[in-house]
């Protein structure tokens, strides 16, 4: 197996290892000239590939592929594994009865990924769990790309062009193509070069250490609470009129999701979101009539009637009726309204962003990653009183700011707050 350096990387072109072991030949990794790319799908030959594995050197570029907009879960339909000294190798999760000796065998290592988040919850549904990380596409936020997308990180550090053609694709299929495996064995052969010239770029502009604690972030970052009512993601929705007929999209919807889980596809697959709506507002008297609704379209539309017929039914004639609007998620209100909610909080808020997303330009950072504005409302809402830098840094960390955002905006948000509160109000009329 070859063992190529980052240096290496921007004068070649995209080619995978080769992996020279006569048994896993014909079951993994890429052939040089990418014609042929075989997937892991027995236990026999996982074990072989995670003893390669384990014998490689440096940190794991590991990704995943999902079936998303097409299968209800998000479950990994494709794990892909590289190491320098080992290889590539594409695992089949569906196949492999364990990935327990793949954790064990690479535990240790840092795990490099390119927009951890969205890899991290499927990745822990089989057991592979890293305790740490580089994120690339989050590195390069932090180092100034103006591009953070793969294909267009790689071509920017290792001059490499990468084609993203299939990464909407519907991985659950079975076989996968060829083309398909190759765009995802490429998606970890140049991982590791990719952290390796970020992590040089992010040491030059000092900035290491704070992407360490980035990275760290994602990894411990708890998941979101479920919406009180997410239904009323429904498209569309506001087009409705009356409780009754959001009573009826709300049923349609919750059916729809119970019979999309049960059957693991894709919401809309069964019955779009139009067709909820259409339902919602024509509130069908009869099974017969809401079959007959041209506008009731769908995979499943006619296939489960009885069971849309029965939601249209129990909407129609509930009394647990949902208010026109929602109440909203917890914590605090839109900043679209806090002008006339809370004024001084409104002040506060302008004055301490504007200071925040100057002092990002000045580091040559994304704002939303020197501070989201979600954490700088929190603070200003009801901020620690009396005004202190200590105390707005407590406050900072409190809402989940890490300590190199606390160190680079707690003077500067005090000030702003200060300065705001010291201003007079300004008279809304004046403005106009």
């Amino acid at each position: 197996m070859t063992d190529e350096s980052s240096a290496d990387a921007s004068s070649r072109s995209a080619k995978m290892d080769v992996v020279t072991d006569p048994v896993l030949d014909a079951v993994h990794a890429v052939e040089a000239s990418h014609d042929t790319v075989h997937v892991i799908a027995d236990d026999e030959a996982f074990l072989r590939a995670v003893e390669r594995l384990s014998s490689g050197t440096g940190p794991v570029a590991v990704d995943a592929e999902r079936a998303s907009g097409y299968r209800y879960s998000q479950r990994a339909y494709l794990v892909q594994v590289y190491r320098r000294g080992a290889g590539s190798f594409l695992f089949d999760p569906i196949a492999i009865s364990s990935f327990a000796p793949l954790q064990a065998a690479i535990a240790d290592a840092e795990w490099v990924f390119h927009a951890a988040s969205q890899d991290l919850p499927c990745l822990a549904e089989v057991g592979l769990i890293p305790s740490s990380i580089f994120d690339t596409e989050l590195g390069a936020r932090l180092a100034g790309l103006p591009r953070v997308g793969l294909g267009a990180v790689v071509e920017a550090l290792l001059g490499v062009r990468l084609a993203k053609e299939h990464s909407a694709a519907d991985w659950s299929t079975r076989p996968l193509p060829q083309s398909w495996l190759v765009y995802a064995a490429l998606d970890v052969e140049l991982l590791v070069d990719v952290r390796d010239a970020l992590a040089e770029r992010l040491a030059a502009s000092g900035k290491l250490d704070l992407a360490r604690q980035e990275f760290d972030a994602v990894l411990t970052r708890a998941p979101k609470p479920p919406r009180a009512e997410p239904w009323r993601r429904l498209s569309g929705l506001h087009t409705l009129r009356g409780q009754r007929a959001l009573a009826i999209a709300r049923e349609l919807w919750l059916a729809r999701d119970a019979y999309a889980q049960e059957i693991d596809v894709a919401p809309g697959r069964t019955i779009p979101d139009a067709s909820i709506l259409a339902a919602a507002a024509a509130s069908p008297a009869s099974q017969r009539e809401l079959a007959s609704m041209k506008a009731f379209s769908g995979r499943a539309s006619r296939s489960q009637i009885e069971r849309w017929w029965a939601a249209v039914e129990a909407g129609r004639t509930t009394t647990d009726l949902p208010k026109l609007r929602g109440g909203g998620e917890p914590g605090l209100p839109p900043a679209r309204s806090w002008a006339d909610r809370n004024p001084a909080a409104d002040r506060r808020y302008k004055a301490a962003r504007a200071a925040v997303v100057e002092h990002a330009s000045d580091l040559d950072l994304p704002v939303e990653n020197l501070l989201t504005p979600d954490t700088l409302r929190q603070v200003a809402w009801e901020p620690p009183q009396p005004l202190s830098v200590t105390a707005i840094a407590a406050a900072l960390a409190d809402a989940g700011a890490r300590p190199w955002q606390i160190a680079e905006t707690a003077e500067r948000i005090t000030s702003a707050f200060v300065a705001a509160e010291q201003a007079p109000p300004v008279n809304p009329a004046s403005e106009s």
